[in-house]
């Protein structure tokens, strides 16, 4: 029963990320229901996936290490804050080692976000400030680890590297 409720939880978080990417494209916000709903689903997760103590105190060490980390980000405004909180809420899903994949695809996959937000800015001559929706290149990284490494499938060989 238990790894059944942890494939249920993952798919829920796969939803949880498609959403944000959805609403970060559309209104450049990342809501905090949608964060605090990952939040909330984590221990949870945790204990349909079998977590001992140690490996619960890696994960929240982790949420919090990314939280200060990206909130230095969030005060140079150079990211948003709901990007900040779904990162941070993320780490506490995604095993240390696998959450550098996913800010390496986050990263990436942002660059290229990025190149394309501002031609198209461009393109329309618009002169106000760029806004990209990074929750899209969050919730990329997230799904793709959560593919490699969560769903039964990867398992058997992987899918990422």
């Amino acid at each position: 029963m238990q790894g059944i409720l942890s494939y249920v939880l993952v798919a829920g978080l796969a939803i949880a990320l498609l959403i944000a990417a959805y609403t970060d494209l559309r209104t450049r916000r990342i809501h905090n229901w949608l964060n605090a709903g990952i939040a909330l689903a984590a221990p949870v997760f945790w204990w349909a996936s079998g977590m001992g103590w140690t490996d619960i105190g890696w994960q929240v060490a982790l949420a919090i290490g990314t939280f200060a980390a990206l909130a230095v980000l969030f005060a140079l405004r150079v990211m948003g804050g709901g990007d900040v909180k779904l990162l941070a809420v993320l780490a506490l899903w995604i095993k240390p080692l696998w959450f550098v994949k996913l800010l390496t695809i986050m990263a990436i996959t942002g660059g290229i976000l990025t190149v394309v937000v501002a031609f198209w800015h461009i393109a329309r001559r618009q002169r106000d400030r760029i806004a990209v929706p990074y929750g899209i290149a969050i919730a990329i990284g997230g799904l793709c680890v959560l593919a490699d490494h969560y769903w039964p499938a990867a398992h058997s060989g992987g899918l990422i590297g």
